[in-house]
């Protein structure tokens, strides 16, 4: 008999390939009537597969008396309660440093449009702006500024590498410094707002609303923020008032709040370049996520 798994959202068809094979599969995002396949599968239902972003709602825990994995599509961890896992003895898993490179890619990339105002050009051209001479605004310089990293995990690490070419200076800020690395380490978000032009947010998601107002006011009006963590750690009502009133010059976010509800305030903002939590979406970072997930759900039902 195939164990039974619950799917609680769509995932790449190399991941949804590789559950059919190998489970009996269950996608209640799929059936007319949710709640009513979810009670018809609660008793039996062995493991769920789940992102980062969905993570396990609330009301399901006590849906699930027969769970036994977690197997998360992604790094995060904010939407499992990792303390009611522990209670039940459901084991959880992620995927883990496959998509390092990819979102610190994404995250030099939000950088560097950002500052050249790539987006902005682009829509330039599109709209015939340039064969009628109407005038575009200056860029500013990427190389030569100042770098911070907020959250130096696997993640933060590779986006220092990748922003070295860039600049000699890179400081962070973590909840303890990290003995290995050279960095200046500053002792709060908003010290190290302070003390750097470009600021890299990679924290976990469970970090907290690490910045606000007052951190945004540190970074300054010459500040780009860059965004690839996740939407809560940002007081996203205070980021788009100091969009609009220019206490920072921008910011490059691919997370937000309540996604994929993104504040309309934004749209229109030139000084804004918007992705879709796109950091991980990249064909191998994808391939190798659903390996990893298969192979965590196989070596919990073969022990």
């Amino acid at each position: 008999m195939k164990p039974d798994v619950l799917q609680l959202k769509a995932l790449s068809p190399q991941l949804e390939a590789g559950l059919e094979a190998a489970y009996t599969v269950h996608r209640p995002y799929r059936a007319a009537d949710p709640d009513a396949l979810i009670a018809q599968v609660a008793g039996k239902a062995r493991a769920v597969v789940t992102g980062g972003d969905l993570g396990v709602p609330a009301d399901l825990w006590d849906r699930l008396p027969a769970l036994e994995i977690v197997a998360v599509h992604g790094v995060g961890l904010d939407k499992v309660d990792l303390d009611i896992a522990a209670a039940r003895g459901v084991t959880v898993t992620t995927t883990p440093g496959v998509l390092t490179r990819d979102v610190a890619e994404l995250a030099i990339g939000l950088w560097l449009a950002l500052s050249r105002r790539m987006v902005t050009a682009d829509r330039y051209v599109r709209e015939g702006r340039w064969a009628k001479a109407e005038r575009l605004p200056l860029a500013r310089r990427a190389s030569g500024r100042k770098v911070g990293i907020l959250g130096l995990g696997q993640i933060g690490r590779a986006i220092a590498v990748m922003a070295a070419p860039f600049t000699s200076e890179i400081a962070y800020h973590s909840r303890r410094p990290v003995e290995e690395v050279a960095h200046a380490y500053h002792p709060s978000p908003e010290a190290l707002a302070e003390a750097v032009d470009v600021l890299f947010l990679v924290t976990p998601g469970d970090a907290g609303q690490l910045v606000d107002a007052a951190v945004l006011k540190a970074l300054g009006p010459d500040g780009l923020l860059i965004n690839v963590a996740r939407g809560s750690v940002v007081d996203e009502t205070a980021l788009v008032a100091a969009l609009a009133n220019g206490t920072i010059a921008g910011a490059g976010l691919d997370v937000f709040e309540d996604e994929p509800n993104v504040p309309e305030a934004l749209w229109a903002m030139e000084n804004v370049v918007l992705q879709p939590h796109r950091g991980s979406a990249t064909e191998e970072a994808r391939s190798a996520m659903a390996t990893l997930v298969l192979a965590n759900l196989s070596r919990h039902f073969e022990t």
